[in-house]
């Protein structure tokens, strides 16, 4: 498919963006804000672009550093909340992290759900990223190497040390056993 034109590249990968972005954030509300900060960098840039990447590739990898971007955002908002709050003598300005609302998770699974995705943004950042790719776009490990510009051993490895890192975090709680059995899908 030639895409020539912002509009069509917006509808053709409009869903993707936004799946990787509910993926690192877990909010339906700032996945379509990332989104948004997406398709601006991508309308800014297009005529950038250089052809010897896929255009799928560079949308990743634009996705991938907003969403990132976007979590150090709120972490440095979060820290900054808890710096007035003390010099002020109130919490009240705290703000806990934003609430899990990932529209593919049912009611009955929410919490069990929330603490995984808790647990997977704990990883190491190439970690996180891989495993998103890999485990929840469904990726191959040399489509994986070609959004993060590196090799397929390294993706195979921060796979593996991303698995291991997340079952140990899993397996310290009760929700070990929901771990498993979603990790042998």
């Amino acid at each position: 498919m030639q895409l020539n034109h912002f509009e069509d590249i917006y509808r053709e990968y409009q869903h993707l963006v936004y799946n990787i972005a509910l993926a690192y954030v877990q909010n339906v509300e700032d996945a379509e804000e990332i989104t948004q900060d997406v398709f601006v960098s991508v309308h800014e840039a297009l005529g950038t672009f250089r052809k010897d990447a896929k255009i799928s590739t560079w949308i990743y990898r634009i996705a991938i550093n907003k969403s990132l971007d976007f979590i150090k955002s709120k972490k440095r908002k979060k820290r900054f909340a808890i710096l007035i709050s003390v010099f002020r003598g109130d919490d009240s300005s705290i703000s806990e992290h934003t609430e899990f609302n990932h529209p593919g998770v049912q009611l009955e699974q929410k919490e069990e759900m929330a603490f995984i995705f808790k647990c997977l943004n704990d990883l190491p950042v190439q970690q996180r990223t891989a495993i998103i790719l890999a485990k929840l776009e469904n990726k191959t490990q040399a489509e994986v190497a070609m959004i993060m510009n590196t090799s397929i051993k390294a993706v195979e490895s921060l796979i593996q040390r991303g698995k291991r890192n997340l079952e140990e975090k899993i397996s310290k709680s009760e929700g070990f056993e929901n771990f498993r059995r979603l990790n042998k899908s």
